[in-house]
């Protein structure tokens, strides 16, 4: 779960390279094109005269690219022929070493920025004591926000525009297959200037997200203070979940434990009142005050029993939505190409079109492999399903051991996050790296105590390590806590090889969040193997297969949810939190209705818009369920394979096209057919 980490540690990154696609007639911004067809015309004529007509093409190119950037302040018409003339680059030794110097700087730029970033909000996603006032200013101070328009004042990202390509997402699917690797650095390095987004704007992002995120990061549900009707304290002192996923594992959890049916409906019923914001702000975070939850109210508990209800929290979370749809509107005008926060991040950030997302999903969502699990489901736990079965765990091939004796397996492991660093290069090890690869990587990671969940961040520069943050309680790594961070670490083992390892750092990383979701997965999925807990049942592979299938149906409506939620706030742009609210529920009981209700039995529930990273993470949700999609393509090849090996081959490709990506590291597009195949033949297999 990267969304916090991506957003907020790439935000130095995404602001100096603010897009990837062409700036179309209409990129004016908001100022007014101010080079004329016979400035520019001027200045071809010039450059061809100079340099000849074998060089027509790269110079249209070129000469068109800036004018369309080019503002009045950057200088008049005289001055613009001029620079085209001074910085124009024909000759391939001086082009290529030009290509170098800018690849090795905007790598500095970018990380420093990073580093400076992650840094600044240590005391924030760090426990390292009380958060100070000045703690949120510094949160919400961007580094970055003014790079992007300095690379324009000083001219540099005019020079990369005159000389180096542009690309629409519909050429880099069309032709990627047949670039080099050095067309596609090409194309990402002037991809970082296709827009001109002034510094006032990116700040405003920064803090939009940064203070959602510091909302999400200390919202805890204390559960040993909410009390069932009759004053019974159902769960542990000391028990801190943060909403969604402490909440979310800790339901998951109970499905182990004989009595655990009445928490799952409690931890339910506090999901629906955080949706409806109905939780009193004074209960939130606070060990001191006892409350309970009945029949959808919330109240205070006191001495003499339940109590008058307390005011509700107010639509804070809604606020904060609403807040980063604000932000990314004061974007749009500079993304005339793609000019809406949605459009930017399908067409951009996963360049795979938002039409083909969905119907990735509804693939899953309608399939009737769904319904036979789900009956499946019904049969082991001998009753009718609940909402919350969305989350159930049971097909996960696990031990014959409880939470609890995993738990303690788990803490005496790793105590501490220090524990768990050194650990890392025996996990990886275990994975099938090589003991040099192992600790090459290790060395390239620091663990980090979180005060959230845990994310992953990768590294800035060549020389900086990225960043596994963790939560470990006083008592040691519980089993949630290291099933987290071996997600995590799956994170940092891609970050570090698709930089490290890279050709062209230009092409650091992977295509989009949801191939470094796939990956995080694929860890994931073998955190029991590494604590040496094996798992003798044939029909391993089978239950294992079902299991992927169901978190893929789970999170695929979640995603659905937050791409609808989006589509309506730019219907109803000036609209209130609580209005966003009662859209947000609709539209969750909407696709519930339309998808869960004929599988689960129970209609109208808004459970699927609990997710966190709704509010505080822009539409990445989506890369979850892809995530899902591409782990499970990506694990299918990997069978006999080994892990270690095959990842450091797959990481070297780099971010490239998605569908060119997944044809080099797996032999086939991103599809859904594979793991419905798998699921239709797992069903049959443990039927």
């Amino acid at each position: 779960m990267t969304s916090k980490a991506i957003r907020l540690v790439s935000m130095a990154v995404l602001l100096l390279f603010a897009a990837c696609g062409t700036p179309g007639e209409k990129g004016k911004t908001m100022t007014e094109k101010s080079m004329s067809e016979a400035a520019v015309g001027a200045a071809i004529d010039t450059l061809v005269a100079r340099h000849g007509e074998q060089q027509r093409t790269r110079i249209e190119r070129g000469v068109r690219q800036v004018a369309q950037l080019w503002r009045a302040e950057d200088g008049s018409a005289e001055e613009f022929q001029e620079f085209c003339a001074a910085q124009f680059i024909s000759d391939p030794d001086l082009l290529d070493a030009t290509f170098e110097r800018l690849q090795h700087n905007l790598m500095l730029v970018g990380g420093y920025l990073t580093e400076m970033g992650r840094d600044l909000n240590a005391p924030l996603q760090l426990e390292q004591g009380p958060i100070l006032p000045v703690d949120y200013q510094f949160g919400e101070f961007s580094p970055g926000a003014h790079v992007n328009e300095d690379m324009f004042k000083s001219r540099i990202a005019f020079t990369v525009l005159l000389n180096f390509p542009l690309s629409t997402l519909a050429e880099r699917l069309e032709k990627g297959d047949t670039w080099t690797r050095r067309q596609w650095a090409e194309t990402r390095l002037a991809g970082g200037f296709s827009t001109r987004v002034p510094s006032e704007v990116n700040q405003a992002l920064n803090v939009a997200y940064t203070n959602a995120d510091n909302y999400i990061s200390s919202y805890n549900i204390i559960m040993h203070n909410v009390l069932a009707k009759d004053g019974q304290r159902l769960f542990p002192e000391g028990l801190s979940l943060i909403t969604h996923w402490g909440l979310r594992d800790e339901l998951k959890a109970q499905y182990a434990k004989p009595d655990g049916l009445p928490r799952q409906k409690m931890i339910h019923q506090i999901m629906e009142r955080i949706i409806a914001q109905d939780i009193p702000a004074e209960v939130i975070n606070n060990p001191a005050k006892d409350w309970y939850v009945e029949d959808n109210r919330v109240a205070p508990f006191g001495a003499a029993g339940p109590g008058e209800e307390a005011p509700r929290e107010a639509d804070v979370r809604y606020q904060h939505w609403l807040n980063i749809f604000n932000a990314e509107r004061g974007v749009d005008p500079y993304h005339p190409d793609n000019p809406t926060h949605i459009a930017r991040r399908f067409n951009d950030d996963r360049e795979i079109p938002e039409e083909r997302v969905e119907e990735l999903f509804v693939s899953i969502l309608g399939s009737p492999e769904i319904r036979q699990v789900a009956d499946l489901i019904r049969q082991r736990l001998g009753r009718e399903l609940e909402p919350f079965d969305i989350w159930y765990p049971g097909f996960k091939s696990k031990p014959a051991i409880t939470e609890d004796e995993l738990d303690r397996i788990v803490s005496k492991k790793y105590p501490t996050v220090e524990a768990f660093e050194r650990g890392i290069p025996d996990i990886l090890t275990k994975l099938g790296f090589s003991f040099d690869r192992a600790r090459f990587l290790a060395d390239h990671i620091t663990v980090d105590a979180s005060r959230g969940a845990g994310h992953a961040m990768g590294p800035g520069r060549l020389v900086d390590n990225a960043h596994l943050r963790t939560r470990v309680p006083e008592s040691g790594m519980n089993y949630k806590g290291y099933n987290i961070a071996v997600h995590e670490l799956g994170h940092n083992v891609e970050q570090v090889m698709s930089f490290q390892l890279m050709d062209y750092t230009l092409l650091q990383g992977v295509p989009n969040t949801a191939f470094t979701e796939g990956f995080a997965f694929v860890f994931q999925s073998r955190d029991l193997e590494l604590l040496g807990l094996r798992v003798d049942d044939p029909r391993a592979k089978a239950l294992n297969t079902l299991d992927v299938i169901w978190s893929t149906y789970e999170i695929a409506g979640v995603a659905l949810v937050d791409m609808r939620a989006w589509r309506w706030m730019y219907d109803h742009p000036d609209a209130t939190p609580a209005q966003l609210r009662e859209a947000v529920v609709g539209i969750a009981k909407e696709v519930w209705n339309s998808y869960y209700a004929p599988v689960l039995g129970v209609k109208d529930e808004p459970l699927l818009c609990i997710y966190s990273h709704m509010i505080d993470a822009g539409m990445y949700t989506p890369d979850y369920p892809l995530g899902h999609i591409i782990a499970f393509q990506v694990e299918q090849y990997l069978e006999g394979k080994n892990l270690g090996r095959e990842m450091e081959r797959m990481c070297g490709i780099g971010s490239v096209a998605p569908d060119l990506w997944m044809r080099t590291a797996v032999g086939a597009p991103i599809s859904t057919q594979p793991m419905l195949d798998a699921a239709r033949e797992a069903l049959t297999t443990v039927r």
